[in-house]
């Protein structure tokens, strides 16, 4: 998920200063529009899929770990937060030793 927080900030901190400069060039009207496509197309459509393949990625760990029903278990983050690491379909952080239910 981090990546796609970064990946995100850095297209926005070249597209704005792009837009920027555009912004003299271009009729207001026409730069607006241009600006709106621009900041979907390059910011928000990419970070959308990203999020997207994420989830994807991760639905066996969210649906079929032993993981999942833990306390300790962050699935924004597909973290165990009890001990840091990130569980995988094959490695519990634990191994079980300190599940504990959600509530």
């Amino acid at each position: 998920m981090g990546e796609i927080v970064f990946w995100t900030l850095v297209r926005i901190a070249i597209s704005i200063p792009i837009i920027w400069i555009l912004k003299s060039y271009i009729d207001f009207q026409l730069w607006l529009i241009l600006a709106t496509f621009l900041l979907y197309g390059v910011i928000i459509h990419p970070a959308i899929v990203g999020y997207r393949k994420f989830e994807e990625r991760n639905k066996g760990i969210t649906d079929n770990t032993l993981c999942s029903n833990c306390k300790h278990f962050d699935a924004s983050a597909i973290l165990c937060v009890k001990y840091d690491e990130h569980p995988t379909n094959n490695f519990i952080p634990c191994e079980g030793l300190d599940w504990e239910p959600q509530l």
